[in-house]
């Protein structure tokens, strides 16, 4: 699958302990799902053991951040993807939460040093969303799980 232009990275992943964890909302969960599987699948390429690779569900996008602190909290957590969806609709809803989103999943990451790649979609339509999640070269849950694994290599890097 290629995504953002990348076949596949150019990066040994031996990073020791940890797991990657997808963080997934259940709200409009037929595209959410498409975004799991594309993080799933490039992981998986990405050569990522399934047991390093663990899925939490949460109601919405809302959630998303709380739960990305909890996880990083109570687990040994090499990078977090947080995936879901925002379809704009009439009233500012779809700004409150989108945002809160984001400003949530950031202000974690920056908390916490772990990385936290952002594969919510906030569409204006289905139609982007499912266009964002497809497997045709553009699912976003599979550019997020590159996004994690490249900085979870350059954060490694670092440190060495």
């Amino acid at each position: 699958m290629k995504t953002g232009g990348i076949d596949k990275l150019d990066i040994d992943f031996l990073f020791g302990e940890g797991e990657f964890v997808l963080v997934a909302s259940r709200w409009n969960n037929n595209i959410v799902d498409q975004l799991v599987e594309g993080a799933m699948k490039e992981l998986s390429l990405q050569g990522i053991d399934q047991k390093k690779i663990r899925l939490i569900r949460v109601p919405g996008a809302f959630e998303i951040p709380l739960m990305c602190q909890q996880v990083i909290n109570l687990r040994d957590v090499l990078a977090i993807l947080a995936l879901g969806v925002v379809i704009r609709g009439d009233t500012p809803h779809f700004e409150y939460v989108a945002g809160g989103c984001i400003n949530g999943i950031v202000q974690v990451s920056l908390q916490t040093g772990i990385p936290i790649s952002n594969g919510v979609l906030t569409v204006d339509s289905i139609e982007q969303a499912l266009e964002r999640s497809n497997f045709d070269g553009g699912n976003k849950g599979a550019e997020a799980a590159l996004t994690a694994l490249e900085m979870v290599h350059l954060l490694n890097e670092q440190v060495d």
